[in-house]
């Protein structure tokens, strides 16, 4: 799970422009705002890439999945930050949301990490941050269930990752 400042950092490595050994590489539009995302809906890799303009509407604040790793469809709530996150982007002819591949994905969020000093996380982390994260906005587990997608209390557990700093908090 990212620590301490490693999310602001991530994202600004997301805004830096790569120089490249044989000239400038501009930075990609659709990582900081995928990052984003990931990190509000505890959306998968695959779920991201897959995503269609069709599918979300900013109105209501809501993304369709379809055919989800799971095999269920379901609606995902977005915030506030997820929905600026999402109003950023570029629209793509083939009316993708990120229009990237998951491999491309892959290879810049490592790059990102890299340009950030972060080491030991990968995409799919983004999904244990989000879950902690909607716990610790107090949601219970059926509300972070349904976002989530997952099906038993047992692996939603397992991406849970509560701070015991904040539980202290929480416990006066």
């Amino acid at each position: 799970r990212l620590q301490g400042d490693e999310e602001t950092r991530l994202l600004k490595a997301c805004d830096m422009t790569p120089v490249a050994s044989r000239g400038t590489q501009m930075r990609s539009p659709w990582l900081r705002p995928m990052i984003i995302v990931a990190i509000e809906t505890a959306m998968r890799r695959s779920e991201l890439v897959k995503l269609e303009w069709k599918d979300v509407d900013l109105k209501k604040r809501v993304a369709r999945l379809f055919d989800t790793k799971n095999g269920d469809d379901r609606a995902v709530p977005l915030s506030q930050r997820a929905i600026a996150a999402l109003e950023s982007l570029p629209r793509s002819i083939d009316g993708k949301v990120f229009p990237v591949t998951g491999n491309a994905v892959k290879l810049q969020f490592r790059r990102a990490l890299v340009r950030a000093k972060v080491t030991g996380l990968n995409f799919h982390d983004l999904r244990h941050k989000a879950t902690s994260r909607l716990f610790e906005r107090g949601l219970n587990p059926m509300e972070v269930a349904s976002i989530t997608g997952h099906k038993t209390m047992v692996m939603l557990k397992r991406y849970t990752h509560l701070n015991a700093e904040d539980l202290a908090r929480k416990l006066g």
